[in-house]
């Protein structure tokens, strides 16, 4: 038997029938403050293209508390370059879209170069170093 998942003690079901400001009530103080001053136009405009239950759903709205009505969907965040889709489950509820999608890449550093010695520096840096002085 599979275990139901909760979010607070309130299965899926009942947090779909809360609205926002109950729903906001379960919240963080940052994210309950963000939801009570009201949703920006184009979180609107996102929060009607999920109950219209659309396909390739992308967005730039990073910021977006992630509700109830919005789990089970595949929403594309934008990262900076790219859409990246983020599929919502339950357990995103109470964090932002932006937390799930970086931003940075990891550093990744190749060999040093051409012609150079275990223990030496690259001729390039070299010549910076002689610039600088």
């Amino acid at each position: 038997m599979a275990k139901e998942l909760t979010f607070r003690g309130l299965t899926i079901d009942e947090l779909k029938k809360l609205d926002m400001m109950e729903f906001a009530a379960l919240l963080p103080s940052r994210l309950r403050r963000s939801l009570k001053r009201g949703l920006t136009e184009q979180q609107k405009i996102l929060l009607k293209k999920i109950e219209k239950r659309e396909k390739n759903i992308r967005t730039h709205q990073r910021d977006m508390v992630i509700l109830p009505q919005m789990v089970g969907h595949t929403i594309s965040v934008h990262q900076g370059k790219e859409f990246v889709p983020v599929t919502i489950t339950i357990e995103m509820l109470g964090h932002v879209l932006g937390e799930f999608v970086m931003t940075r890449k990891k550093v990744v550093h190749t060999s040093p170069g051409v012609g150079v010695k275990p223990g030496e520096e690259s001729p390039e840096k070299t010549a910076e170093k002689k610039e600088k002085k």
